[in-house]
């Protein structure tokens, strides 16, 4: 397992945490979908941004990344619609009537659409302890939205957070599908086409634009909690698979509800807690995972960005780049070994 790849998954659900009580927050002076529309646009404008800095002052490392190819973009276009439009749309209607530390919390559910999606859809392996450890997960999120007596009113927000979550769910597997090719550009391109489009919905409806302070807050922490974490889980998704980086990226709703208690002046309830314990559980199963058996990796051809580790022994032509990590079109050979292993890119075999 790549503790590179963990640290990207990490990093990438504090950001992504973080950014949930600080949508709250925005949500006093922005309208939710004229919200959704500035955390892409954030998060579009701010990675494009990095991605021509990188290439103005850091043209050799901005060239190791392979760029999206015309077979992928069917892929990334499915994604842009349920986790850039869909999603953030749900989310922020679902923050109105939630209060933060319970809606970051509910949030975990992204990793058990994820991972659902996964194993049942695109065939990802998956064990008892895996499968109990979602379970711990969906049990935590029951525990928090449980109000005693239900309504209309009170169900609201959380189901439309759970179905933020489940369409972003479907986009992280879609995701996956592009994962090999460069992160800041994908990340760009959902942001740049989700962000106008939600915008724009947002202006159709009746939304007013709102105060310069809000647009630019919105988009600073579009940019961090949206573009750069995103950007990070799409390098964790190459060393992970799907399933496994939705389980770190689990961690995501403990920090918000720690930021939302500390920031917002939100209240620690006994609810909340045994939420947290449950889900703290569910997310321990998940990365204390050990996978290893001997398995047969069937020959193919891709271009991503790759060293000469075990799994890449090609010879290269005079106009292949030097250097490492690099990216070009290369072959794998048949291979059969056994190691410690996850459902990454090159671990997609049948169980």
């Amino acid at each position: 397992m790549s503790s590179s790849a963990i640290v990207y998954a990490v990093v990438s659900a504090v950001l992504f945490g973080l950014s949930t009580p600080a949508a709250k927050v925005l949500l006093g002076a922005t309208d939710p979908m004229f919200l959704a529309g500035l955390l892409y646009c954030g998060a579009g404008a701010g990675i494009a941004l990095c991605r021509r800095m990188a290439r103005l002052l850091l043209p050799a490392a901005a060239d190791k990344e392979s760029p999206l190819s015309a077979a992928e973009l069917p892929w990334l276009g499915g994604a842009i619609a349920a986790g850039g439009i869909v999603g953030p749309i749900l989310l922020m209607v679902g923050l109105i009537h939630t209060e933060a530390s319970a809606a970051s919390l509910m949030l975990t559910l992204e990793g058990v659409a994820t991972a659902l999606l996964a194993w049942f859809v695109f065939h990802e392996n998956f064990d008892r302890r895996i499968a109990i450890g979602m379970a711990c997960l969906m049990a935590g999120a029951v525990i928090l939205s449980w109000s005693g007596r239900p309504t209309w009113s009170g169900l609201l927000g959380p189901l439309a957070i759970a179905g933020a979550c489940l369409a972003w769910g479907i986009d992280n597997n879609l995701t996956r599908k592009v994962s090999l090719s460069d992160p800041l550009q994908i990340v760009e391109l959902k942001g740049l086409i989700a962000g106008p489009v939600n915008v724009g919905l947002a202006l159709w409806t009746g939304s007013s634009i709102p105060a310069l302070g809000a647009i630019a807050g919105g988009a600073v922490v579009g940019f961090l909690g949206y573009g750069v974490s995103l950007a990070l889980f799409v390098r964790a998704l190459r060393g992970l698979g799907t399933a496994r980086t939705g389980a770190y990226f689990s961690t995501a709703p403990f920090f918000g509800a720690t930021a939302a208690v500390v920031g917002l002046g939100e209240p620690i309830t006994a609810q909340l807690l045994a939420a947290a314990g449950l889900m703290g559980v569910g997310v321990w199963l998940h990365v204390t995972e050990h996978h290893e058996h001997r398995h047969v990796h069937e020959a193919q051809a891709h271009a991503h960005a790759h060293s000469h580790d075990e799994h890449h022994r090609h010879a290269h032509g005079p106009d292949d780049p030097p250097g490492e990590p690099h990216s070009h079109w290369h072959r794998h050979g048949p291979l059969a070994h056994s190691h410690p292993h996850v459902p990454d890119a090159h671990h997609q075999h049948r169980h």
